[in-house]
Parts: structure tokens; C-alpha cells; sequence
């Protein structure tokens, strides 16, 4: 991992933000507006962030936006590149791409299951983007992208509560026009990309736009030589789009956009980050092994452990991620007489993803999943405003309603591998053993009769009776002969209709005094079905004998652990086919007002500031993993799931989760100079309900987390006690020089202090305790959310003489602070504060018609992770314990050792090229 960088580094960045700013963008066409005294009537930022043109300026949101050109020069061809230039803004992907994260101010939804919705929405023109991962793609010709901070739902359709990112590409051109680039690189990088624009009438126009992407994968397959067998997270794949713009009349406009996405890369694959084994009393005084028993034990299965950019995994185990996105939109424009104008958006998409391959992340075959799995999303959207000005101009009215349907289906085959009996049983094994070295030199096959008969040995000296003694080691010798089974045809189905009424008004009380007023009422149905097929015999086998009993008494200790373990991980998350015969069914629904206040003043033609207000939802929903299948978070149902029974239709409540609310708070400060920018923002923001993705080792848990204001009682609280579980808040500044008109730079610094309430429950009445996995998060920071983030960007374009040629100089950076990778928080996944470096310089011909760039990303070759997770499995621990529950037993006074592993889906490495451009 990186090394910690010293505070010089921060200070020396942050100084460099304080004389720059984000990019932003002025409309093509914007309306008339009185330009403010003192600046350049050419520097004018023109913003449509409320649906109505006005200056950067005098526009009281938390805004930022991002023109094509900066998006070039920035090498922005999805949305992951935006956090070189947004320092308020992550996004990254972790197991595949259609599991892509996108937070604002350190508030986003983990995208690993299916069934939730994102924090920050995305909106590519106008249409709703079901998840980040839709998103994921080249971009092709962008007109700009705009990301709007803190909750919204009374401008655009899709309600969102912690941020949106709004895509607009470039519309067709009544003038015709032709460009395209083409780029080469390290990792054999090929990108080719063209557009054709013009008239097919004097009323109608056309633009085409397509690109083609191939780059061999940046994590090497390695054998046990070290020698590279092959490669994976690659890139292959291309874009069209194509559009229409008709303009009949004055009053009316209509764009149609047809667009096909394609993807078929290895992704994702990631590198072990931490093997050790550690011992004591508490995480202050562990003192690491020599060697780590599951580390032994998975080396006698073959597993290599690789460092660097190198991974091992099993032969014809290969990463997969297939991707086919389509959709259709139209959007028409009418304008009435009176000025009043009509906006409707109508949309409809089809995103396929089918991601499988090794799912252990090591040589060993453990579990995988089959390439039968994958997951659609069919949506289809109605947008409709209305907008215009009333009394006297006195007040700007916008009414809008908003329809959207999804149908989502999810296969998800995970199946076991023909080593994971012996693995299974030598970890239970090695973690049950008064002796564990002595069994682990059985390993790989340590359910052989001799391991068992020194285990029985062991549990009949510790005044176990025979029987169950005997049912123990009958246990996992069933255990321990899995090679095989699993999914065969799992099937989740969930169909959603959303329903939203909005409004936004903006109330002038004086000429430099206005009062905006928004409200929204949304309301959410869901509809719920699943169907398995397993064939994982083992399960049935162990449910009928004596083990559940075992496990239940708990008097038997370490007996009723061990009994436990071998039904959780002979029946793991739930694959049995005693589901087969299920049929689960559920439904929820919600209707919740949102909305927002603002009250800004234009102290001066230069000097704006404004307070606001604003309530934001998320809908509730389902957790698409029959891992979870059952566990209410109540009792003794909590996880780890210990599958003592067969489930009954009556669990497919078990897997909602509620809607996720926040009330924000923001005052700001806006002032523009003749040849620069500032913009200051102060915010606050308390979720409740916040919807939480963890991944703890075996399956994902998702739980709301709600803050409690009064002491737990057995992990539950009063009702008329819960408080907002998360609050993020912080100030972000933003501020851009341009001295002359070929050199700006421009920055932004964001503080956000993103952390969980003091004590914390599962669920809105509070009557839900919080998941044991998730025993350090209360009042500690969300993870992958640093401190600080100090973005920085400076381009100069000087012109060569009097030739009609001029030169490209641009580079720009991201500091982040530390923080924490994992969601759980264990301290093993720590990471120190990292810096990634990009530039660019080139030669542009006259009139740009072509240029030639050198360009690279993370130059200095910072290796970082974007998420860190358990190693799946890979634990003799019940709970897939952290170093920092050693010693939790009897007060931190027993002695107790942890050997969980600890794997990483890392950044990019560093990666340069050239690209040529040109137009006509």
C-alpha cells in the first residue's frame, strides 16, 4: 500500500486548490442575462442546475459541471475519470462493473446487490439510469456533465437523496460536421472514436456517433513459477448512438436517441492484501504468527499468494463480465404562447449483465459462479414538466410528474467447487482442534478417519458424550466429501413502480432576494418473487441429523459451535434444496414527501450567498441473496445465519429493507471577479434508515442503520428514541483563476466528516439490533470517506507564433486523505492517503482541426485500493473475525487469535499513450 503522506504534501495541495476551480460550462445558447459588473460578459458560467439558465454565480445549489473540453483533457471516457476534477464526488467498481459506487461527500450505496437503488442517481440525457454500473461505458461525444450535491427530487424525475450525476451528450448539428480520434497506449490500448453530424433537412438533423475500446488486463495470471499464464481486467468494448433532432417550428423541438452499448472483458479480479494471523488480548497488543493455518491449509490445495499486480487463480476459473445496454428516448420541447414551456422525456432501457467466474479468489476451486448467472434491468420512464412566469415575473413555476417501471430478474448460480468439502472441513477443523497443527498436516483431506479419530479423541476428553462426539465427526466427514453442488437455476424477480408529483419555485421577494420552494410526493411499489433450484445433497443430509440439535444447546460450547460451523458451511447461504419447493412472495409500498427551501441574496452584482433546506428519499427494497434468506436481525437469527432448518415462504419478508430519508442543511457563498471564481459551501446532512451493502466473508448483509439517542437495551431502542444513524458534514470550496485566456487553473477541497451516530440499531423502530459483523461502526467515519480531498487541474494553451498553431500543456491531481476500505471498518483495512497524477500536452493545428497528445493517468504508478474485502471463506473464525475482536471473549481477558485474509480490488496502474484528433 501506499505510504503516508506528509502533511506538507496536504498543505502544499491545499494551497494550490485555494488558486483554482472545478470546471464549469456556459450554455451553447443561453437566455438573455445581465452580465455582472466587473466580469467579462465572455466568462460568464451559465448553469441549467434549477431547469432555468443562470449564472454559475447567482445559481444557489452546490453545482459543478464539467464542458467536453476539460472532460479531453482530463481523459474522461466514463464517469470513474470524473474524480480527477470533482473532489466531492467517487466512484469506483469493486467484483464487476455492473457493481459500480458512485458517493457524494462520502454518501453512496454499495452496487454488489442487485436490489439497491443508488444514493447518488445518474441521468444520461434526461433518462434514469437504473444503476451506477449502467454507466460505466465510454461516453462518446458529451455536450457536459453536471454533479449536483446533497438530496434532489424537485427538478429532475428520479428522487435521489445524496446526489446526482447528469449526463448531457452532444445533439445533432444543422451544420455538417465530422471528427474522430484514435488513441494507442501501454497494455496494447486501442480507442477509436468518430462522429458524423448535419442536415437531412432544413427542419431535421442527424449525428452517429461510435467507439471502439480494446486494452489487454492490468492484473497478471500467474502460475506457481510465477510465470504469466494470462491476464484480466481488460477492456473490450464499443459504443453507437445515434440521434435525430427535429425542429418543425420555433416553439417546438423534438431529439430522439437511440444508443447500444457492448462489453465482453475479464473483470474483476483482485490481489491478496493481508495473510497474517495474529494473537492476544486486543487489537493493541496482537502480536503476529509465524504462519497463518489457513494460509497452510490453502496452499495444500494449490494456492499460490502472488504480491504486486499478480494474481493466481483457479484453472478455467476466468473472470467474465458481459455487458448489453440499449435504449430509446425522446424529448420534445414545446413553448406556448405566454412563454410557458412543456418538457416531456419519455425513456425506456435494457441493461444485461452477466458477471461470473472464480468467486474465492484464489487457486484453490472453492466457489464460483456459473456462467449461467446474470441480471437485467427492463425500465421504462415518463418525465412531464411545465414551467413559466407569473405574476409580473414575480415568480418562475415549474410543475412536473414523473412515472417510471422496472422489472429486474436476477440469476445467480454460485456453486461449489471440488475442493471446497476439504477446505470446509479443515478450517472447521484447525479452529475446533486443541491441537489445530497437528490436523492441519492432514490438510488437504483432514476428514480422513485418522484427523477425525484425534479430533473425537479431543472433544471425548473434554467430556463430550459419544453421541455427540459422534455426530460431529459424522458431520464433517459429510462435510468434507462436498465436491460439487449448489445453485442450478436460483431466480430473484423484482418489479417496481414508481409514481411522483414535484414542483419548484422560485419566488423573487426582491430584485436581489428570492425564495425557492420545491415539493415532491413519491410513491414506491415493489413486488417481490424468487424460485430456487440446488442440488447441494449435503445440506439435506446434515439438516436431518443431529447437528441442529447440537448447535442449539448452547451448555455444549464449543460442541454447539463447531455444530454451527458444519451446517453453515455444508448449507452455505442457504443452498439447500429444500428451497426448491419455496415460493417466495412479498410486496411493499411507500408514498414519502421531499422537498427543499432556499433563500439566497445578491449582496452585490459579484456576491451571492443562500441557506437552504432540503428532505430527500430513497426507496425501500429487497436483498436479492439467499444468504440472508430468514435472518430478521432478531435472536438468535442474526449473522452469521446458522441454518439449523430447512425456510418457509414466510422468510421472504426477511429480506426488505426501508427507505432511506435525509434532511440536509447548506448555507453557501458565491462570488465572481473579473478573471476568477469562488464558491464556499457549508453542509450537514443526517440519514435515517441509511441503507447498508456489506459483504462480511460469506454473504452480504444489507441493514438500515439508525442512530439511537438514548442507552441500548440488548442492542434496541426506543422507538421515540431513534435518531439519524449517519450524518455527513464538512465545507467544500471551489475557486479558478484565468489570468489570461490560455491559462486557467482551476481546484476544489472538500472536508467532509462523514460518521456514524455514537449507538446504532437496524431498524427504524429500533427494535432490530445491529448486525454483530458490523460491531465497529458505531461512531466511526463510513469507509471510503477520507478526511480531505484537494483536486487540482492547470491547462495553457499558448499560441506558436503567428502559424494558426498553438500547444497543450495540462495536468492535474487528486489528493485524498486516509481512510478506511472496508465497510465493516476492521483496521486491516486501513489505507494510507494516496495522490494520483495525470497530464497531457499536445500540438493542435489551426482552427484545431487536428492535434497530436501525450497523455498519462497515475504517473507516478500509486498502487491503492478502491475496496477491501474478507477473502470469501477464508477464515477459521465463526464470524470471519478482525484483529479487533481478539480477546472479546470474558472482557478482553481470554486469549484468541485471528486469521482471517484480506483481498483488494485495486486502482488502476499507471498508464500513458497518445492520441491523434481530428475534425471537419
Amino acid at each position: 500500500m501506499p505510504r503516508k503522506l506528509p502533511f506538507a504534501a496536504y498543505g502544499l495541495t491545499a494551497l494550490l486548490a485555494i488558486c483554482a476551480a472545478q470546471p464549469v460550462l456556459a450554455e451553447d445558447q443561453p437566455e438573455t442575462s445581465a452580465p455582472d459588473e466587473g466580469v467579462d460578459a465572455g466568462d460568464i458560467i451559465l448553469v441549467t442546475a434549477t431547469r432555468r439558465p443562470s449564472p454559475l454565480s447567482r445559481t444557489p445549489v452546490a453545482v459543478t459541471a464539467i464542458t467536453a473540453e476539460a472532460a479531453r483533457d482530463a481523459n474522461v471516457t466514463d464517469v470513474r475519470q470524473l474524480n480527477q476534477l470533482v473532489s466531492s464526488l467517487l466512484v469506483y467498481s469493486t467484483a464487476s462493473d455492473a457493481n459500480a459506487v458512485a458517493r457524494i461527500r462520502g454518501v453512496g450505496t454499495v452496487g454488489d446487490n442487485a436490489g439497491l437503488e443508488s444514493s447518488v442517481a445518474m441521468f444520461v440525457d434526461g433518462v434514469y439510469r437504473p444503476r451506477i454500473g449502467a454507466g460505466l461505458t465510454d461516453l462518446g461525444e458529451i455536450e457536459r456533465i453536471e454533479v449536483l450535491r446533497g438530496p434532489q427530487g424537485t427538478l429532475f424525475g428520479r428522487n435521489s437523496s445524496a446526489g446526482l450525476i447528469n449526463i448531457v451528450t452532444k445533439a445533432p448539428d444543422f451544420t455538417f460536421g465530422a471528427s474522430g480520434d484514435a488513441s494507442y497506449g501501454n497494455y496494447n490500448l486501442w480507442r477509436l472514436a468518430g462522429r458524423v453530424t448535419g442536415p437531412i433537412t432544413d427542419k431535421i438533423a442527424f449525428s452517429i456517433d461510435g467507439v471502439v475500446t480494446k486494452r489487454d488486463g492490468f492484473l497478471k495470471q500467474v502460475d506457481a513459477s510465477g510465470n504469466r499464464i494470462g491476464d484480466t481486467n481488460d477492456r473490450n468494448r464499443y459504443l453507437l448512438r445515434g440521434q435525430l433532432l427535429l425542429q418543425p417550428s420555433d416553439t417546438l423541438s423534438v431529439r430522439l436517441i437511440g444508443d447500444y452499448t457492448d462489453r465482453d472483458e475479464s473483470c474483476c479480479g483482485a490481489v491478496y492484501l493481508d495473510t497474517g494471523e495474529e494473537r492476544g488480548t486486543s487489537a493493541s497488543n496482537a502480536t503476529p504468527n509465524a504462519t497463518n493455518r489457513i494460509v497452510t491449509i490453502l496452499k495444500s490445495l494449490g494456492t499460490q499468494f502472488p504480491t504486486g499486480r499478480n494474481v493466481s487463480i483457479t484453472p478455467g476459473r476466468d473472470y467474465v463480465s458481459r455487458t448489453r445496454d440499449w435504449g430509446l428516448s425522446a424529448q420534445f420541447d414545446l413553448t406556448l404562447p405566454g412563454d410557458t414551456k412543456i418538457t416531456g422525456i419519455t425513456g425506456y432501457r435494457d441493461y444485461w449483465s452477466a458477471d461470473y467466474g472464480d468467486q474465492d479468489y484464489s487457486t484453490a476451486d472453492l466457489v464460483y459462479r456459473d456462467p449461467n448467472t446474470y441480471r437485467e434491468f427492463k425500465t421504462f420512464s415518463q418525465e412531464l414538466r411545465a414551467q413559466g412566469k407569473a405574476f409580473g415575473d414575480r415568480l418562475d413555476w415549474l410543475v412536473g410528474a414523473y412515472y417510471a417501471h422496472e422489472d429486474l430478474t436476477l440469476r445467480d448460480d454460485l456453486r461449489f467447487g471440488k475442493d471446497y468439502g476439504k477446505f470446509a472441513a479443515c478450517r472447521l477443523m484447525a479452529g475446533a482442534s486443541a491441537t489445530p497443527s497437528a490436523l492441519i498436516g492432514f490438510a488437504p483431506n483432514c476428514a480422513n478417519p485418522t484427523a477425525l479419530g484425534l479430533l473425537g479423541g479431543q472433544l471425548s476428553g473434554a467430556g463430550l458424550p459419544s453421541s455427540v462426539v459422534n455426530a460431529l465427526t459424522g458431520g464433517l466427514t459429510t462435510l468434507g466429501g462436498i465436491t460439487g453442488g449448489g445453485d442450478v437455476n436460483s431466480r430473484y424477480y423484482q418489479k417496481s413502480d414508481s409514481i411522483a408529483l414535484f414542483t419548484h419555485n422560485i419566488v423573487h421577494l426582491t430584485p436581489t432576494l428570492n425564495l425557492t420552494l420545491g415539493l415532491r410526493y413519491t410513491h414506491e411499489n415493489k413486488r417481490f418473487r424468487a424460485s430456487f433450484d440446488n442440488d447441494n445433497a449435503a445440506c439435506t443430509t446434515l439438516q436431518s441429523s443431529g447437528l441442529p440439535a447440537i448447535a442449539a444447546n448452547s451448555a455444549l460450547g464449543s460442541a454447539a459451535t463447531l455444530a454451527g460451523g458444519i451446517l453453515t458451511l455444508g448449507c452455505l447461504g442457504n443452498s439447500s434444496p429444500s428451497l426448491n419447493a419455496l415460493s417466495l412472495n412479498d410486496r411493499m409500498s411507500d408514498g414519502q414527501f421531499s422537498g427543499t427551501a432556499n433563500l439566497s441574496w445578491q449582496a452585490t452584482s459579484a456576491l451571492m450567498l443562500y441557506a437552504s433546506y432540503a428532505r430527500g428519499y430513497k426507496a425501500g427494497g429487497y436483498n436479492l441473496d439467499r444468504f440472508e434468506l430468514g435472518n430478521d436481525g432478531l435472536g438468535t437469527r442474526i449473522t452469521p445465519v446458522t441454518f439449523f432448518s430447512p425456510r418457509s415462504n414466510g422468510d421472504a419478508a426477511s429480506l426488505r429493507f426501508g427507505a432511506e430519508t435525509v434532511n440536509a442543511y447548506e448555507i453557501g457563498v458565491k462570488v465572481a471577479g473579473a478573471r476568477w471564481t469562488a464558491a464556499l459551501t457549508g453542509f450537514r446532512q443526517e440519514f435515517t434508515n441509511f441503507q447498508l451493502n456489506t459483504f462480511n466473508g460469506t454473504g452480504f448483509i444489507v441493514q438500515n442503520i439508525n442512530g439511537c439517542s438514548s442507552a441500548l437495551v440488548a442492542g434496541t431502542c426506543a422507538t421515540k428514541d431513534v435518531t439519524a444513524g449517519m450524518i455527513s458534514q464538512g465545507v467544500e470550496l471551489e475557486v479558478g483563476v484565468t489570468p489570461v485566456p490560455e491559462f486557467t487553473v482551476r481546484g476544489g477541497l472538500t472536508y467532509a466528516d462523514t460518521r456514524y451516530a455514537d449507538r446504532l440499531v437496524g431498524s427504524r423502530d429500533g427494535r432490530t439490533p445491529l448486525d454483530p459483523a458490523l460491531f465497529l461502526l458505531p461512531g466511526q467515519k463510513m469507509f471510503n470517506t477520507p478526511d480531505v480531498v484537494v483536486t487540482t487541474s492547470a491547462a495553457w494553451t499558448p499560441a506558436i507564433g503567428h502559424s494558426g498553431l498553438s500547444a497543450l500543456f495540462y495536468i492535474d491531481g487528486r489528493l485524498t486523505a486516509d481512510t478506511n476500505a472496508g465497510a465493516d471498518l476492521y483496521p486491516e483495512k486501513a489505507q494510507d492517503g494516496y495522490f494520483l497524477l495525470g497530464a497531457r500536452i499536445g500540438l493542435r493545428g489551426p482552427d484545431r482541426r487536428w492535434a497530436l497528445e501525450f497523455w498519462g493517468q497515475n504517473l507516478l504508478d500509486t498502487k491503492y485500493s478502491q475496496v477491501i474485502f474478507n477473502s470469501p471463506l477464508q477464515s477459521t473464525g465463526p464470524y470471519n473475525q478482525s484483529v479487533a475482536q481478539l480477546g472479546s471473549v470474558n472482557g478482553g481477558t481470554t486469549t484468541s487469535m485471528t486469521n482471517q485474509l484480506f483481498s483488494g480490488y485495486i486502482g488502476e496502474p499507471r498508464t500513458y499513450g497518445v492520441t491523434l484528433r481530428w475534425k471537419m
